[in-house]
């Protein structure tokens, strides 16, 4: 079986949850569903990045010891992933100790091979973002991701020569051009890797809330030297499942992030002897009128309060919907309204209730026995044939807005069969027959998007197991036989 490792990026529970950590995730778990579909042995991680300064002052603000903060804080993220049905394999927090081991297990590596150095780092620094700047990278004198005046920085650090790494870094990313994407994402980064390189930073002594740095416990390991490595800790590298896991990793994260997960990762890695993840997948934010939702900024969006008003599937099918995976995209809740409204209900709502109505009411919810295929129902299996294959190379691409896109053109092209065939004036066997089958690929189709919903659809068509075991290539078989028996249908979706 071909193996498969997906990543999010690991969160800082420095304050709860907001969309673009949902987005994020639900990106991230729409392909890792479809990936299961597709027959591949999935190790999809998620979880939470608890180390460093901001968090050691946000436990003080609160009056509790770092841990205990963040043990309070990360609560939140996992019931973020529960309520937006979040299918991960892995849930790493940093604190634990297999993490530790193997952050400091790479530090010893590097260091062993000549590559750490002490120094002193005297700089400008933004708490919220764990990155240095020079003035040339702050905007109007401030943080370009946060906004805020950074702290100016001299303490005792030791030193990762990363600069050595440039030249052979801008090669990787020249020769592997799936490393990067999208495209643009890539000429920035090799963009900037035209200028020399600086030394990394790789720890602190002005707190203590890290990981010890193996070499001096005076020191705890800057938070990139520390949480970046947890994509090698949750396959236990160097040992069991990571040999096999590792080649095919894919890390899906946010534009703010991009230098880190590219240029320091990479560097990193390529020092330890280990090479870089096979792909980064850079994607936008989530705007409120063309201004990223942020915590620091304070223009948070509870993500489990939408899902707890409107339901999972309506917010996942939104995010993936409008706002093409790879750019930045607006939210609004009106959007979302709309959208459940005018394309789940109105369209695939509208599709499976007419269909499963029918059979129910008509043919004493057995699924009739077709005649003749007329041009009609050719048509449609032809099409769920052609969608299942389109649908399914735009996936490997992580296309994701085109392909539910063209699922739920499907649905729509399903609406107007039955329209057509007018089973109400004339025999319906073929109309009923067809439409079932029909049915049975969208809810397999959709199950990585929607899949509270599409496993609604399958219960209802009564189907063996479960949607989300299923076989993507088997989508558009005429696999519900005649007389086969139907459950009792309910609507799937709800108008707002």
């Amino acid at each position: 079986m071909p193996k498969f490792l997906i990543t999010t990026a690991i969160d800082y529970p420095s304050g709860k949850p907001h969309m673009g950590h949902a987005y994020e995730k639900i990106c991230t778990d729409v392909i890792a569903r479809y990936k299961r579909l597709k027959g591949f042995d999935v190790h999809f991680s998620t979880g939470t990045d608890e180390h460093g300064m901001k968090i050691q002052r946000c436990a003080e603000k609160e009056k509790k010891s770092p841990k205990q903060y963040v043990d309070d804080m990360v609560k939140y993220f996992r019931e973020l992933c529960d309520v937006l049905n979040i299918s991960y394999d892995d849930f790493i927090r940093t604190t634990e100790p297999r993490h530790v081991k193997t952050a400091q297990e790479i530090f010893s590596i590097i260091n062993k091979k000549g590559e750490i150095y002490k120094g002193t780092y005297e700089g400008l620094y933004c708490v919220d973002c764990e990155t240095y700047y020079t003035e040339k990278d702050l905007s109007d004198g401030k943080c370009p991701v946060h906004g805020k005046e950074p702290d100016s920085v001299s303490e005792e650090s030791y030193f990762f020569q990363m600069g050595k790494y440039r030249e052979a870094l801008t090669k990787h990313i020249e020769k592997n051009h799936d490393f990067i994407r999208p495209e643009s994402k890539r000429k920035e980064i090799l963009n900037r890797l035209q200028i020399p390189l600086k030394d990394l930073s790789v720890s602190r002594t002005s707190f203590n809330w890290g990981v010890p740095v193996p070499i001096d416990k005076k020191h705890v390991q800057y938070v990139w030297m520390d949480a970046l490595i947890n994509y090698l800790s949750t396959i236990g590298w160097p040992r069991g499942k990571s040999k096999e896991f590792w080649p095919t990793a894919v890390h899906i994260i946010g534009k703010d992030i991009v230098w880190h997960h590219t240029v320091i990762w990479g560097s990193i890695l390529l020092a330890a002897g280990i090479a870089p993840p096979k792909t980064v997948f850079v994607h936008g934010f989530v705007n409120i009128k063309g201004e990223k939702i942020s915590k620091s900024k304070g223009t948070p969006v509870d993500p489990i309060e939408l899902a707890d008003k409107y339901g999972a599937d309506p917010l996942r099918y939104f995010l993936i919907s409008e706002i093409p995976f790879g750019e930045d995209g607006d939210f609004t809740v009106e959007s979302l309204v709309t959208r459940n409204n005018d394309e789940l209900l109105n369209n695939l709502g509208n599709l499976a209730n007419r269909i499963l109505t029918f059979i129910y009411n008509k043919n004493g919810g057995k699924v009739t026995k077709p005649g003749t295929l007329d041009k009609l129902d050719k048509q449609l299996i032809e099409s769920t044939r052609k969608y299942s294959r389109s649908v399914s190379e735009k996936m490997d691409r992580f296309d994701l807005q085109s392909a539910l896109d063209e699922v739920m053109y499907l649905a729509k092209e399903g609406n107007e069969y039955f329209q057509q065939k007018e089973p109400w004036k004339k025999d319906y066997s073929n109309c009923l027959y067809v439409g079932a089958n029909l049915l049975r690929t969208l809810a397999i189709m959709l199950s990585p998007f929607i899949p509270e919903s599409a496993e609604k659809i399958w219960e209802y068509l009564n189907l063996p197991g479960s949607v989300h075991k299923q076989k993507w290539d088997s989508a558009a078989d005429l696999a519900v036989k005649p007389n086969h028996k139907i459950k009792e249908p309910a609507p799937i979706f709800k108008k707002f």
